[in-house]
């Protein structure tokens, strides 16, 4: 689709338009002009939107959709409405399905899915076979095909060797093994952050312990197999703080953070909304202003959505029983443009993650191919179901205040507006 993107601030520093207002003239898919005021030809559609800002396309590298085999949470279809509308253009999509993306035919059946779509998939490889953490997966093959890294998602390995074995075999094709920080056997059967919060709801806790033994071991393990280790959804002060020792020792580790842990806190949890139960669990204050903290200054590489649909017979049951899990496509922008800078933020979705995953990184110039997404910084609301594109409408930021809003996205020749 040809369009001329009316009176738009760039927000790209690479580019020699940044912070000013212009037209942008994209035709074929690529951007043919970029001017102080550009007359619409022909076989062009004119779009002009209040208050307009185009960026680099944002990049979320934790999104999971469930098809196949769970298709009556997501499908790849829906899904990937999902993400355009929401700002994304890329997606890094999460091994849990069915079967797991454990093969190179699965890894080629979503890159499959994704073709002629406004929304580029980058399929994650299970670490392990079946993501059962015994054997490790057909880790090259699944490269080869298009996986840009191997997670099993939400699972802690258990088996120290194996991540050892990983880290050194990924090295001989630069693979990136991702380690969720978890140690199950800390965490036995909590399904909350262990604290205050917990003891007066009398809900199982989780201590943050699980995570930062968890985190220690692998930091352990990089420093003496080598290799490339990211570390996901990190949510405790301590996993900061390791972290941050480990880089400045040189250690070649990066680590994430999802929106809900910046955002939202283990008070919410008051009312036993099963939206709140994630993982790893909100924690506390404390933990929430660190993890900040270790976004403004780096030890944090990037944020992700973890979106993640649950569908309504796995939320509306009892908070103990209930799956772990919350969509955060939709309320990402919106959620962390209220406590982040713009210019760090949009860091953090582009070319910060797109470097680790090696991923091309696109700027904003003439010449160049479209790969934007539209959004506006002005405007409050709250976020209700109404702003919910995905199948499952399993929200924790839903009756939270917003600040900003998300017009689209234009990738791969096609304009999707929210």
């Amino acid at each position: 689709m040809n369009v001329l993107l009316k009176s738009a601030t760039v927000f790209d520093p690479k580019s020699d338009h940044h912070s000013q207002k212009n037209d942008i003239l994209i035709t074929n898919g690529y951007i043919s002009e970029i001017n102080k005021s550009i007359v619409c030809p022909e076989n062009h559609t004119e779009i002009e939107l209040d208050d307009l800002t185009v960026s680099n396309g944002w990049f979320d590298a934790s999104v999971s959709f469930g098809e196949p085999g769970y298709e009556d949470r997501e499908t790849i279809a829906n899904g990937i409405e999902v993400a355009a509308k929401s700002g994304f253009t890329q997606i890094g999509l999460n091994s849990n399905c069915y079967p797991l993306t454990d093969s190179k035919s699965m890894v080629n059946y979503l890159k499959t899915k994704g073709l002629g779509s406004p929304v580029n998939i980058h399929p994650i490889g299970s670490l392990t076979k079946e993501s059962k953490g015994q054997d490790i997966a057909e880790l090259y093959d699944m490269q080869q095909a298009g996986a840009i890294a191997f997670n099993d998602y939400k699972k802690g390995l258990k088996n120290d060797n194996l991540i050892k074995i990983a880290l050194q075999y990924t090295q001989s094709f630069n693979g990136l093994v991702m380690s969720y920080p978890n140690n199950s056997n800390i965490a036995g059967e909590g399904v909350v952050n262990e604290g205050i919060n917990s003891t007066h709801l009398g809900l199982k806790g989780i201590p943050a312990l699980a995570e930062e033994l968890q985190v220690s071991r692998d930091l352990f393990l990089v420093a003496y197999a080598g290799g490339r280790l990211h570390i996901p959804t990190i949510s405790s002060a301590k996993s900061v703080a390791l972290i941050r020792e480990a880089k400045a020792k040189g250690l070649n580790v990066t680590c994430s953070v999802s929106a809900d842990h910046l955002t939202l806190t283990d008070a919410e949890l008051a009312a036993f909304d099963a939206n709140y139960k994630i993982t790893p669990p909100l924690r506390t204050p404390t933990d929430v202003k660190a993890l900040i903290e270790g976004v403004k200054d780096g030890t944090i590489d990037f944020i992700t959505s973890d979106h993640d649909p649950i569908d309504i017979e796995n939320k509306k049951i009892e908070f103990s029983n209930a799956m772990d899990g919350s969509i955060g496509l939709e309320s990402f922008f919106s959620s962390l443009l209220e406590i982040l800078p713009l210019d760090l933020l949009i860091e953090k979705i582009t070319n910060k993650p797109l470097e680790i995953f090696g991923l091309p990184v696109t700027t904003i110039q003439k010449g160049e191919k479209a790969n934007l997404s539209l959004f506006t910084t002005s405007g409050k609301g709250i976020f209700s179901k109404e702003h919910i594109f995905s199948a499952s409408t399993n929200s924790a930021y839903l009756g939270k205040k917003t600040l900003g809003k998300v017009y689209g996205t234009y990738n791969n020749g096609i304009l999707t507006l929210a």
